[in-house]
């Protein structure tokens, strides 16, 4: 089912993954998973390390589970699960399941859920968390313009373990 590539063989531009495909973020507390549709975050290289990052409201019940793992997953799906995607971000796992709603299924790869269904998962591990202050803003217009309620997200840099891909 799936294949794993070393993330310096990832050859898709992370720009469209990331703001035009968008991901799912998933981690898992207690034999729980939970996760919430993203489109900011980016990869490159820290501390040595192929990172990614992403970045996480404190009202999201992901968060929570975010907190309690030392890992996560991001995954990327094809066209054909855009709804899936819309209702994984706008509605909170605190209600329903929202996976089971969804009809995803979820494996654990290296301690992170991963779905079956997505077309690419990144296995990440935690390396650095920050709460993202208005204070921090150099450009103060970003602040005002998305963070009219004062939620700042929270930053997580995590490194890359593996990726897997579907296999065709």
């Amino acid at each position: 089912m799936w294949d794993k590539i070393k993330p310096e063989e990832l050859t898709e531009n992370v720009f469209h993954l990331i703001n035009d495909d968008w991901m799912l973020v998933a981690a898992e507390d207690g034999g729980r998973t939970n996760a919430m549709t993203a489109s900011w975050g980016g990869v490159g290289i820290l501390w040595g390390k192929k990172v990614a990052f992403v970045f996480v409201r404190p009202q999201r019940y992901t968060k929570e589970f975010i907190d309690k793992s030392d890992k996560l997953s991001l995954s990327f799906f094809d066209d054909s699960w855009r709804k899936m995607l819309n209702y994984m971000g706008t509605v909170s796992g605190r209600d329903e399941d929202k996976i089971a709603a969804s009809g995803l299924h979820v494996e654990m790869v290296n301690s992170a859920p991963v779905f079956k269904e997505s077309r690419m998962a990144l296995i990440c591990r935690k390396l650095y968390e920050q709460p993202m202050t208005e204070e921090s803003f150099v450009d103060k217009e970003l602040a005002a313009q998305h963070y009219a309620q004062k939620d700042f997200h929270t930053m997580y840099v995590v490194e890359i373990e593996k990726i897997l891909v579907q296999n065709q």
